[in-house]
């Protein structure tokens, strides 16, 4: 955890709090007019601007656990710290403009590479230490009940000596509330921006357990659609099995960086209660990564027994059309065989109706029987072979 130091007072040459000029810019800024209250170091906005409250949610500066102002303004927070070299500022924003964070960079000295990767978010959880400021990208996730679905949104959060600033990108975590229970426990937020983290953690990580819950009933409901051979099951299997590999991307990673912190209490002092509640997280979002990892595994298991019940009703549907084919071709078999026994007498009776008078037939005493037995024969043989064969 990063160690509390003195609070630098401000130069005026327009640099950052702890005297050091930035060492980067995205856009080259004026020297500040003189004003009764300084603007923000890297823009040219004024505490009227709307632009500069654009995207803060909340800012609050506290001194001994205790809020002492909420400015309105990045500018008057910026201001206020400055005046109050006990105190703490937490600042949080939804989706910040770069000018927003550009003005935070140089005001705290924040690492460009971490603001960077605020700026365009859509980055896995990480946990990464820059000088004396902790820079902790956080997934929280939340289960929507009226479609079914996991939504997970970004979290960033720089932590320096005297600062916590929140980087929001989606509707989860709730922070309001994050805010309004530690500002309810004052001995617990009175030590520093340490706390800060672990209460934002902590909400994370219970964020978890309704969604838990909800994948957990989804799986239940799948099982059973399963079983009845529900058309869009399928479908309903592969999308859960997405948000699974999406939510084990958020909370595997989250064990490794609560283990990162444990290894630094010695290091950085870590106060002995805020061990505890941080060991408890941890103990926490272990269980939900195994919980995970077990939900994952369900899914394919039950994709792989939906496959195979799939397969069983394709064959039973081909083994009852292969029943109906052959019991078809019976039918087609016995229809031609009579075609063919009835086509012997229609062929001789054809020929003798043809009202030739040169046929040696018509004058023979015994032409008409003749014909009747050949006939008769005709048919009595094909009846015969076709019998053998099963035909008939």
């Amino acid at each position: 955890m990063p160690q509390r130091r003195a609070r630098p007072t401000s130069n005026n040459d327009g640099n950052s709090r702890n005297g050091r000029t930035p060492g980067w810019r995205r856009t080259p800024s004026p020297p500040p007019a003189p004003a009764p209250e300084p603007p923000v170091s890297t823009a040219d906005a004024t505490p009227s601007d709307p632009s500069d409250a654009g995207s803060v949610v909340q800012a609050a500066l506290y001194r001994d656990g205790v809020r002492v102002s909420a400015p309105d303004t990045l500018a008057d927070t910026f201001r206020e710290l400055r005046e109050q070299p006990s105190g703490m500022a937490w600042i949080g924003l939804a989706r910040p403009t770069e000018r927003e964070l550009l003005s935070l960079a140089a005001e705290f000295d924040l690492h460009p590479l971490a603001v960077e990767d605020a700026m365009e978010a859509h980055q896995r959880p990480k946990l990464e230490r820059y000088g004396e400021t902790l820079f902790v990208v956080l997934s929280a996730a939340r289960y929507l009940d009226t479609t079914e679905e996991v939504d997970f949104g970004e979290l960033h959060v720089f932590v320096g000596p005297d600062f916590v600033i929140t980087v929001r990108h989606g509707a989860a975590p709730d922070l309001s509330a994050v805010r309004q229970r530690m500002e309810e426990s004052p001995e617990l937020l009175k030590l520093g921006p340490e706390a800060v983290l672990y209460a934002i953690l902590d909400a994370v990580v219970d964020g978890y357990a309704p969604v838990v819950a909800g994948v957990q009933i989804d799986i239940d409901e799948i099982e059973t659609e399963v079983f009845r051979s529900e058309p869009q099951v399928s479908r309903r299997i592969y999308e859960l099995s997405r948000e699974m590999v999406e939510f084990q991307r958020a909370t595997r990673p989250l064990v490794g960086m609560l283990h990162s912190l444990m290894a630094g209490f010695a290091k950085y002092g870590t106060d002995e209660e805020l061990q505890r509640y941080l060991r408890d997280v941890a103990d926490h979002v272990t269980h939900t990564s195994e919980r995970v990892d077990g939900f994952r595994q369900a899914l394919t298991d039950i994709l792989t027994v939906n496959a195979t019940l799939v397969t069983q009703q394709q064959n039973a549907e081909m083994r009852a059309l292969a029943e109906a084919g052959f019991e078809q071709n019976e039918e087609i078999k016995k229809i031609s065989s009579w075609a063919a026994i009835l086509f012997a007498p229609t062929l001789v009776g054809t020929i003798y109706g043809m009202n030739f008078d040169r046929m040696p037939e018509l004058h023979w005493v015994l032409g008409y029987p003749f014909a009747i037995l050949l006939m008769a024969v005709v048919c009595t043989s094909l009846y015969v072979v076709f019998k053998r064969r099963d035909w008939l």
